[in-house]
């Protein structure tokens, strides 16, 4: 056999298979739990809500008036019960089973190069394909299990076992495909943090085409990205098994592509040539200098993404803008969605509600920086460092003040993105724009506060700190303003920082208290996760 499992190549893959589905057990079935939890409480919300036909088709009408939140949830909607809860919660299943595989794919491949484990590993009697086998196996299993689970909820719940078949597949096959982009991806750069950004850049590339597909009829788009493919299986309606297999055909020619590119590199190295700094970028001069260096690169491709969807959001106004001035079901809904006090405009209601799903996206910053204080730690470099002056605590606190203002300058962007993009279009520059910016930047102490508590898991459980940290995130989003009332939690829930941000769009005046309150809130948690880490041991 000549394949890469050929003439012995595939030794020793399933021992690194079981070994990393112990380091997922913490991980992988929080994933599976979010995908199926969401799943399940569409059907019930659905159930709950909208019990008659008429309902229903009145939700409908509010949809197909909208297009943005036709984009939502993408695809061709019916006033069925199991029509409505896939519509609502596709869009996201899809994404999350995709974001896991990416992950769990750099996690067993790259990242174990980074920390030196993989040349252990393959000085013994392990083929040079194993590590990739095993990581394809683990993350391909996560996915199908994800989408397995789901399936067998929804047919549990009474809905047609067909569809929730095709339902569970698609979300399987989002999974496999970028399974494929983050195994080429791990080959290509000799770094995982460069591995994990280039999976999620495509992945956010490919939800934002199959999102503007959906939202200007372009439907032709969604042909050209994974997500879009996932969504054309359409479940309960025409259940196309062979979209199934165009993703799981090109899943196969990227794991294959994979194998090919090991072939041709060196063991940590990758295949594209680093870019060289100047040699002046080598003078750090402390830990902020530090931080800084290590963060920039990842910053700018945040700021990118973020000013992008700002810049679209506020394109979008006039098209909002005149929907909104039409059928009155859709100003009702929205005014009951985002809560917003009578007298208030829709349209600024609308823009509010984009800024949030901006700030709850940037909260997911600091919290990857906080992963990368872990990151740091366990692959040895941050332990050179304190052979130097450094100590743990300047480290560590260089990275925090760096991730403080990166995670406040990602929103203030926002605003002034949005705010200005908004008043050329449909407001007033001079009165629009600072209303924006206040608003943006408003969500910040929420975001900090987020990425304190994963300080703290940091400092006191740093073994199961990457676990809490993606958890803290996840019901954050979950129980928030944005995601929570698709499921009935209108306003979000108490136990998330974002629930006490006010909306400034709409002139709702200032509130110091809750303000200060996340402020005092992130200090506190930033300190004990501080401490924590200066008296445990360290590379722990």
């Amino acid at each position: 056999m000549n394949g890469p499992l050929g003439r012995g190549e595939g030794l020793g893959a399933g021992v690194l298979a079981r070994l990393a589905l112990r380091r997922e057990r913490a991980i992988a079935p929080w994933w599976i739990l979010t995908i199926v939890a969401l799943a399940l409480v569409m059907v019930s919300y659905i159930r709950t809500n909208m019990a008659t036909y008429e309902l229903k088709l009145a939700y409908l009408q509010v949809i197909d008036a909208s297009a943005f939140l036709h984009a939502l949830g993408g695809g061709v909607v019916e006033p069925r019960l199991e029509v409505l809860a896939t519509w609502r919660s596709g869009g996201f299943l899809y994404v999350a089973s995709a974001f896991a595989a990416v992950l769990s794919v750099v996690r067993h491949t790259r990242r174990e190069e980074d920390a030196g484990r993989s040349e252990l590993v393959l000085s013994g009697t392990v083929g040079r394909h194993a590590p990739l086998t095993a990581a394809v196996l683990v993350a391909g299993g996560i996915s199908l299990a994800g989408g397995a689970l789901t399936a067998a909820v929804l047919i549990g719940m009474g809905l047609e076992p067909t569809g929730s078949l095709a339902y569970g597949a698609a979300i399987a096959v989002a999974g496999w495909v970028f399974g494929g982009v983050a195994a080429v991806a791990a080959q290509l750069v000799r770094n995982a943090h460069t591995a994990t950004a280039i999976g999620l850049t495509v992945l956010a590339v490919a939800y934002v085409t199959r999102f503007a597909a959906d939202a200007t009829g372009q439907t032709w788009l969604t042909w050209l990205t994974p997500i879009g493919w996932s969504h054309l299986v359409r479940p309960y309606q025409e259940e196309r098994w062979w979209v199934l297999g165009l993703s799981a055909l090109v899943a196969a020619i990227l794991y294959a592509v994979a194998y090919a590119l090991l072939d041709r590199r060196d063991l940590g190295s990758g295949l594209l040539p680093e870019r060289l700094g100047r040699a002046s970028a080598l003078e750090l001069r402390g830990p902020v200098s530090l931080a800084w260096r290590l963060h920039r690169a990842l910053l700018a491709r945040w700021a990118v993404g973020v000013a992008a969807f700002a810049a679209v959001g506020g394109a979008l106004s006039p098209l909002t803008r005149d929907l909104l001035s039409r059928p009155s079901v859709v100003v009702d809904n929205i005014t009951h969605f985002l809560g917003v006090p009578m007298g208030a405009t829709q349209l600024a209601a609308y823009s509010w509600y984009l800024i949030l799903i901006l700030a709850y996206a940037v909260a997911l910053y600091p919290v990857l920086m906080t992963l990368r204080l872990r990151s740091e730690e366990t692959s040895g470099r941050a332990e050179t460092l304190q052979a130097t002056p450094m100590t743990r605590l300047r480290w560590a606190g260089g990275h925090l003040l760096v991730t403080a203002l990166g995670t406040a300058g990602l929103m203030a962007l926002a605003g002034v993105v949005f705010g200005t993009v908004y008043s050329l279009l449909v407001g007033d520059l001079a009165t629009d724009l600072p209303a924006f910016v206040a608003g943006a930047l408003s969500t910040v102490p929420a975001a900090w506060c987020v990425g304190a508590v994963c300080v703290l898991a940091y400092g006191l459980l740093p073994r199961a700190s990457v676990a809490l940290s993606w958890l803290v995130w996840t019901l954050t989003a979950v129980l928030g303003q944005v995601v929570g009332p698709l499921y009935g939690l209108w306003g979000g829930s108490p136990a998330e920082p974002f629930h006490y941000v006010g909306n400034a769009i709409i002139g709702t005046p200032f509130a110091l208290g809750p303000t200060a309150g996340l402020i005092t809130t992130t200090a506190l948690l930033a300190a004990a996760g501080l401490l924590a880490l200066h008296h445990r041991d360290f590379g722990a």
